[in-house]
């Protein structure tokens, strides 16, 4: 090809992003170049996007791009892209994840459990915040919007004690020793997809998907695709507090752990896991409709 336009956001995390992706096509022989757009979601900031259309506010935009052919390929953080793509677009490869963790982020607190009664957490995410409330339920969670320097920059204002974010954002942009603490999964249930990097094509440029193929992680995509069908069968979208996250055990054996609750707080956390061996995709969303199953049959809905 002669030229491969990437549709990005703009934020300092999206543009890494693209950029990290534009190195890697480059080191392949490709010529490689950005298209910086801003979307709906960098726009709105005084709501929670639960309440203003959901992570899909993230992508349309890039998406109109790639519909009118003024890019050829965009780079999302795969949590953000919704669970069903439009029809026309194809995911046409996951590369391979960075950490999957939450961390906490605080300017005077060790830990999460050196936080004082009625500290305040910021975050916006209902998965973050109903498990934030079955760990903690003295602590006071608060919205908190923006792109990841503007939240850092709201909690060394003073407006937060403590503010959770993706582990993955803080490492790709060189910022870990903000990091306090990284929460294990077994505490802090990530988020489908979270931590790992997808592209995004016309579902018709054959060509692109054959080209990317080369930078593609096949356990990442199987492990995400787990999570997001987790996601899928509940209907998921970012206003649903529901947590999804798969590792691989021995040899081809896939666990995933799901977890659901009430942003109010009135059911209690609903936990579930399934495991199988896992060698395609179709296997991987199987084992993802088990787990959501199972949150079902547990009282999640």
């Amino acid at each position: 090809m002669s030229n491969i336009v990437i549709a990005t956001r703009e934020s300092r995390l999206a543009l890494w992003q693209a950029e990290h992706v534009q190195s890697l096509l480059r080191q392949q022989g490709h010529t490689v170049s950005l298209l910086g757009m801003t979307t709906r979601g960098d726009q709105i900031l005084d709501r929670s996007l639960s309440k203003v259309g959901g992570k899909g506010l993230f992508v349309k935009e890039l998406e109109q791009a790639l519909e009118e052919g003024r890019a050829d390929i965009a780079v999302h953080s795969l949590k953000d892209v919704p669970m069903d793509l439009p029809e026309g677009f194809a995911l046409a490869c996951v590369l391979e994840r960075e950490d999957p963790r939450d961390a906490l982020v605080s300017p005077r607190h060790d830990s999460f459990e050196a936080l004082p009664q009625g500290a305040v957490v910021g975050t916006s995410s209902l998965r973050r915040v109903v498990l934030l409330r079955a760990l903690r339920p003295d602590l006071r969670i608060e919205p908190l919007r923006g792109n990841l320097d503007t939240r850092l920059r709201k909690l060394d204002e003073g407006q937060y004690d403590a503010i959770v974010l993706a582990a993955a954002g803080l490492k790709r942009l060189g910022l870990e020793r903000r990091i306090r603490t990284v929460f294990e999964p077994e505490a802090m249930l990530p988020a489908a997809g979270q931590g790992a990097l997808g592209i995004e094509v016309r579902a018709d440029r054959g060509d692109l998907i054959t080209l990317l193929a080369p930078l593609a992680s096949h356990r990442d995509l199987l492990a995400t695709a787990a999570e997001r069908a987790v996601s899928r069968a509940m209907g998921g979208s970012c206003s649903m507090p529901l947590a999804a996250h798969a590792r691989w055990r021995a040899g081809d054996n896939l666990r995933i752990d799901a977890a659901w609750g009430e942003p109010e707080g009135s059911v209690q956390l609903v936990r579930a896991h399934a495991q199988a061996r896992v060698a395609d995709a179709a296997q991987a969303a199987a084992l993802g409709d088990q787990a959501a199953r199972l949150l079902r049959d547990a009282g999640a809905h």
